[in-house]
């Protein structure tokens, strides 16, 4: 009864369900499972005051297509065809039986609603598939990209449990469901009224206010030439730092260092206010290490970031990110560092900051990767092929985690003493740009992707902007990155 076309039983809530419910059906559907809809009548609905806050949030937002949360009259049910191998709890509350079922806990607690509670409140949500009611088989930490809207932040976390439990359940059809050795979490529903109106809507009120003074993101790109061990190395960001000048409308992000023919140089996302998003621009160094005006070298009609720039194969490549074109493009350089031209599709759909590595005879991609919703911040996806144009395939446990700490890269691979190798990573535990860590690849290959829990780098020394999320570094030329508060002009 296992393989693609697994018998699934999904139990749902018969009144007003919720939209992220359906999502799950109708992707286990499209993987191909033979998927049964119950409907569970004792499952209770959430309060209407808490669908009523939330309803005028998104329309004070100008999102009024209430998201992943929004009710649904009914999901109708769907007949057994086969006896079921699997159950799952979508309602939170379905007795055990003797068919494996697999519910989730949200903060410890069975309901979804307790999800929209917490977020309310302005904490982040862990998620926990839990096989039988005793044992965890899978486990998600999504991010909150915009934790200001707790409506947003709701879609954010129902986004992530349905990405959980459809990999839950593939890794059931594929044999290798594993128990993660972890307690089930234990927590009770909290109220929602009182943490919207007390908590959430001054939350609101103070970004609205911040962004009325401030620029949204204004990110600064920080330099320093030195001999000696860098951030990767000694943990901290240290001293020496310069910011490097931008033009007035603009901010730099993402930095990537390049030597050629011994020039440094620093390709940056170059963000156009008026234009809405950014291309790629180049910053090149005088002998004495003095920066030359940015120019651009890259520009689509989408944005690009992260101009990851390498050499290999007798040539000079970029990868930037482009999930708002919903492809990975690579490019060669054709007169470098000016003119460029694309030369493959590697990857369709939003996949976020892909990070190349060498290893072990292949060639990998470490990169996030959204599935239609949620945030591009948490969904870590690896990918391998055999030549640089691919093709490339995905791996085997993809998604490899759902984590806000640890799955969207920060820069390139780091090889550490004695052969060793380090991602740094975004760590979104603050909110986006909130941290950087750097996580050890303990193993790597068709079956297996393993990395370290992150080690943070401190934001002690100089550099006046700690919230980063970018470190690279070429010869004796490191980059970071950090958000800045800049005020609006006019």
């Amino acid at each position: 009864m296992r393989g693609p076309n697994l018998p699934v039983d999904v139990i749902v809530p018969r009144e007003r369900p919720r939209r992220w419910q359906a999502l799950v059906i109708r992707r286990l559907q499209a993987e191909g499972h033979d998927v049964a809809v119950l409907h569970d009548p004792a499952a209770q609905s959430w309060p209407t005051a808490a669908t009523v806050l939330l309803g005028l949030e998104r329309t004070l937002l100008r999102k009024p297509d209430g998201g992943l949360a929004a009710t649904l009259e009914r999901i109708p049910q769907e007949p057994r065809r086969r006896t079921p191998a699997l159950r799952l709890d979508l309602a939170g509350n379905v007795a055990r039986g003797d068919v494996p079922t697999i519910a989730l806990r949200f903060n410890g607690a069975a309901g979804d609603f307790s999800a929209a509670a917490m977020v309310a409140a302005g904490g982040l949500v862990d998620l926990q598939a839990v096989l039988d009611g005793k044992t965890v088989v899978g486990e998600a930490l999504p991010m909150i990209d915009r934790r200001e809207a707790t409506s947003l932040g709701i879609d954010d976390v129902f986004a992530r449990a349905a990405t959980l439990l459809v990999a839950t359940v593939r890794a059931f059809a594929e044999g290798r469901l594993v128990d993660l050795g972890k307690p089930v979490a234990e927590g009770g529903e909290s109220g929602f009224t009182g943490a919207y109106l007390t908590r959430a809507l001054p939350r609101l009120g103070r970004e609205a206010f911040r962004r009325a003074r401030f620029r949204y993101a204004h990110w600064k790109v920080g330099y320093r030439f030195h001999a000696g061990p860098g951030a990767a190395e000694t943990g901290r960001l240290g001293t020496g730092w310069r910011v490097l000048p931008e033009a007035a409308g603009r901010f730099y992000a993402d930095p990537f260092a390049f030597h050629r023919e011994g020039q440094a140089f620093i390709f940056v996302e170059d963000f156009d206010y008026a234009a809405g998003k950014a291309a790629i621009s180049v910053v090149p160094f005088n002998a004495d290490g003095t920066p030359q005006p940015a120019r651009i070298v890259l520009e689509e009609p989408y944005h690009l970031s992260y101009p990851q720039v390498f050499e290999r194969d007798g040539a000079i490549w970029m990868l930037p990110e482009a999930s708002a074109g919903g492809k990975l493009v690579l490019y060669r350089a054709e007169s470098f560092p000016d003119r460029w031209r694309a030369e493959a599709v590697l990857l369709e759909g939003e996949i976020s900051d892909a990070t190349l590595l060498d290893h072990g005879g292949r060639l990998w991609l470490f990169a996030t990767h959204r599935d239609g919703f949620g945030s591009t911040s948490d969904t870590l996806a690896v990918f391998s092929a055999a030549a640089l144009t691919g093709p490339w395939r995905p791996h085997a446990l993809n998604p490899v985690l759902i984590d806000r700490q640890r799955a969207r890269p920060g820069g390139a691979f780091i090889r550490t003493g004695l052969g060793g190798l380090c991602l740094p990573v975004q760590d979104g535990t603050l909110g986006y740009g909130g941290g950087l860590g750097l996580s050890d690849l303990l193993a790597l290959d068709d079956g297996t992707v393993r990395m370290a829990a992150p080690r943070p780098i401190l934001a002690e020394g100089d550099w006046p902007f700690p919230r980063i999320h970018t470190l690279n570094r070429s010869g004796p030329l490191e980059v970071i990155d950090g958000i800045a508060a800049v005020p609006r002009r006019g």
